[in-house]
């Protein structure tokens, strides 16, 4: 299984988030730390605010928080909203059924089995989990630079 350009920023946006709860995070810093557009960010940032993993601030000193803590955002919560199929064969697509033995296939079932598999393991992570990596994830972004610049602490 792949996951998409989207689902893999949506991450780095939460992991972003997660390494400063205190403060507001800005899309184009954000943009900034990752060297990717503003509007890719915003076009990822739709479906994260819907399914509510991610509040946003209105205003001059607006900006965009977790909509709850990072302990209770799955990898899987994120993949389940920012991902359009999880299809890993033709078979799996409800209209390509053209297989005559689509219905009794043990590849179909060991396709499913992996991806029971990967999704499972993904629910088990949070992004609480990616936040407290060995390192200073908010250093390595350029969070401190920040708040440096900021005057805040």
């Amino acid at each position: 299984m792949r996951v998409t350009k989207q689902t893999n920023y949506a991450v780095r946006m939460l992991m972003y988030c997660a390494a400063d709860p205190n403060d507001l995070s800005r899309v184009p810093d954000i943009a900034k730390a990752y060297g990717v557009s503003e509007l890719f960010l915003f076009k990822i940032l739709k479906p994260l605010v819907k399914a509510g993993i991610i509040e946003t601030v209105r205003g001059r000193n607006g900006g965009i928080r977790l909509g709850r803590a990072a302990d209770k955002i799955s990898l899987f919560d994120v993949i389940r909203v920012t991902e359009d199929s999880f299809a890993m064969a033709e078979c799996f697509e409800n209209d390509a059924a053209e297989c005559p033995l689509v219905d009794s296939c043990a590849l179909n079932s060991a396709w499913r089995e992996a991806l029971n598999a990967f999704l499972g393991v993904l629910a088990t992570y949070s992004i609480a989990d990616l936040s407290a990596a060995r390192f200073n994830i908010g250093s390595r972004l350029g969070l401190d630079d920040l708040h440096r610049a900021a005057g805040t602490s």
